[in-house]
């Protein structure tokens, strides 16, 4: 069982700057894509951005210009970079490792980030 450690959510005034950091085990297939979904109360869990092993990302339109996704390959962690915060950012945010045709997919437990004055 690959197990994900997230850590660096908190609380942030909007306009603010957070990175997020997630470690995978050793165990982890090095060609797992890794990413960062969010969730909201009330709402669904979503894709927020994705990266492969070599290194081509996706994101998810509202983000896009204000977050960054990072991957070391050798220490199986994945990062993002959450600049221009705004209230809507607000969620929990999981990080995934998954197969890239399906399959396996693994969640971590969440770190909650709020965006507010």
């Amino acid at each position: 069982q690959v197990q994900l450690v997230e850590s660096g959510g908190g609380l942030v005034q909007p306009g603010g700057s957070l990175t997020l950091s997630c470690a995978a085990s050793k165990n982890m297939p090095e060609r797992a894509v890794m990413g960062w979904y969010r969730q909201a109360p009330g709402k669904q869990r979503d894709l927020v951005a994705s990266i492969t092993m070599g290194k081509m990302s996706n994101y998810e339109d509202s983000v896009k210009g204000r977050f960054t996704i990072s991957r070391d390959n050798e220490k199986k962690t994945v990062y993002l970079q959450m600049n221009s915060l705004r209230p809507e950012d607000t969620a929990v945010y999981y990080c995934n490792a998954r197969h890239r045709l399906g399959g396996y997919s693994y969640w971590g437990q969440g770190t909650q980030v709020t965006v507010s004055s």
